[in-house]
C-alpha cells in the first residue's frame, strides 16, 4: 500500500452541509476501496490565487491515506464527475514526505487543543 495525500478545493457557494457530504463522499470512497484513513482537514475558505470557474475563493480540504496504486486513477475519475470539485492534486508521499506529514499532523493537533 502506498501513501497519498489529496488537497482539493471546493465551490464557496456550497452550505456547510453539502461541504460535509461532499467531503464524506470522498472518505466514504476510499475506505470502500480498502484504504486506511490517516488523517483529514478541513482549512476552511480560503482566497484562490488567481480565479477558477469566476470564482475568487474556494474550501481547501485535505485528505492523507494509504491505498494500492491502481485504485487512484478511479478515486481521481470521482473527482473530475463532482461539479462541486473546483480542483484537486493527488501526490504520493516518499518515506521522507510521510514524516512530515505526520510531524504536521501531530503540530494541527497540539493547536487544537
Amino acid at each position: 500500500m502506498n501513501h497519498y495525500e489529496t488537497v482539493f478545493i471546493l465551490n464557496p457557494v456550497l452550505s456547510d452541509t453539502q461541504i460535509k457530504e461532499t467531503v464524506q463522499k470522498f472518505e466514504d470512497y476510499l475506505v470502500s476501496k480498502g484504504a486506511e484513513m490517516i488523517s483529514k482537514e478541513n482549512w476552511g475558505l480560503k482566497k484562490l490565487a488567481y480565479p477558477i470557474q469566476k470564482k475568487k475563493s474556494g474550501f481547501y480540504h485535505l485528505l492523507e491515506f494509504k491505498i494500492a496504486g491502481e485504485e487512484i486513477s478511479a478515486y481521481e475519475l470521482e473527482f473530475r464527475r463532482d461539479d462541486s470539485v473546483m480542483r484537486y492534486l493527488t501526490v504520493k508521499l516518499d518515506k521522507h514526505a510521510a514524516a512530515w506529514a505526520k510531524i504536521r499532523t501531530e503540530r494541527v493537533k497540539s493547536t487544537k487543543k
